[in-house]
């Protein structure tokens, strides 16, 4: 592991001194230099996830599609996204933003007394391996994950900007970070806040967001591929995930129409398992919502956007109830 850090950490400062700090000069803001190079740490590990994504991932894709690839625009809008997120520019906006507010909240916390917990630390040793405090962080972001996917098809107002991701008919390995920014700010909020007050230390959190999207990426890979019986209990496929994004079968429980789902994990499937909301049917059904296929009451369906900024903001019609 020291080696491999040692490597990123080489190349991160080089890509800063020759890309980053020039820039960050030339518009005047010289300031902000420490800042800048943290945010090229999050430049470099997006370089390689596309790097992985385009030379890994998307060949398996061509090896065994689930279905022929018939709505190039649509993935198109989603690889936008995907260079949006993994590029940094939705952190950058996030970082102008809401950082001042993030700053102050955990230094009200932490003045009242409430330090971080640094979970590695409860037990003896770990600190020690730096591997095991990174499964355990791991596993307890997962978790939360899990908690936050659950309100995301639990509460109408959260449904309705999370639902942008269900409605994608044709899911591709572009297809994890098709949010709504609203969406994404709110989950990334809490991940923050959680992260900072269970002493996920930066570099180690760096690494988990790293390892948590190339995953995530793969779950939605346009890809026949399952775990088999004992790893599809372990580890989530492509598989196990994409019956999450089914008609019906993803977002709905207890009939049609009624806001629930399957296969919420992020990660790990022990969540849907211990949860009873695990569904480990050995199917490969269309994806999308159920309104955007069958007409409601009206005869209509559902229009969930074409576009950024088509999808952006009917996300927001739909908050306010006018979509």
């Amino acid at each position: 592991m020291d080696w491999l850090t040692d490597i990123f950490a080489n190349v991160q400062q080089w890509l800063f001194e020759a890309a980053v700090q020039p820039l960050v000069y030339a518009v005047g803001l010289g300031g902000w230099v420490e800042d800048a190079f943290d945010a090229t740490g999050w430049l470099l590990v997006g370089l390689i996830q596309i790097a992985v994504l385009v030379a890994l991932i998307g060949p398996l894709q061509r090896w065994r599609p689930v279905e022929p690839v018939v709505d190039r625009p649509a993935i198109r809008i989603d690889i936008l996204y995907t260079l949006i997120h993994r590029l940094g520019l939705f952190r950058l906006a996030m970082f102008f933003a809401l950082d001042p507010l993030f700053d102050q909240a955990l230094g009200t916390v932490r003045g009242a007394g409430w330090g971080s917990l640094h979970l590695d630390e409860l037990w003896p040793g770990v600190t020690d391996v730096p591997w095991i405090a990174f499964a355990i962080y791991l596993v307890v972001l997962d978790f939360v994950e899990y908690l936050i996917h659950r309100g995301q098809h639990k509460f109408n107002w959260w449904w309705a900007l999370h639902s942008l991701h269900h409605s994608q008919r044709q899911m591709t390995m572009w297809s994890d970070n098709r949010n709504h920014l609203l969406d994404d700010v709110i989950h990334d909020a809490i991940i923050v806040v959680v992260a900072q007050l269970i002493g996920v230390a930066p570099g180690q959190f760096i690494a988990i967001v790293a390892f948590t999207q190339i995953s995530e990426s793969l779950q939605h890979a346009n890809l026949r591929l399952g775990f088999g019986a004992i790893g599809e209990r372990l580890w989530i496929s492509p598989r196990f995930h994409r019956l999450h994004h089914s008609i019906g079968i993803g977002h709905e429980s207890k009939g049609p129409r009624t806001l629930g789902g399957h296969n919420f994990g992020v990660l790990l499937p022990w969540w849907d398992m211990l949860f009873r909301t695990v569904n480990f049917e050995d199917r490969y059904d269309p994806t999308g919502i159920r309104d955007q296929v069958e007409p409601d009451a009206r005869g209509q369906l559902r229009e969930y956007g074409r576009g950024f900024w088509a999808q952006q903001w009917l996300g927001l019609k739909r908050l306010a109830g006018r979509g």
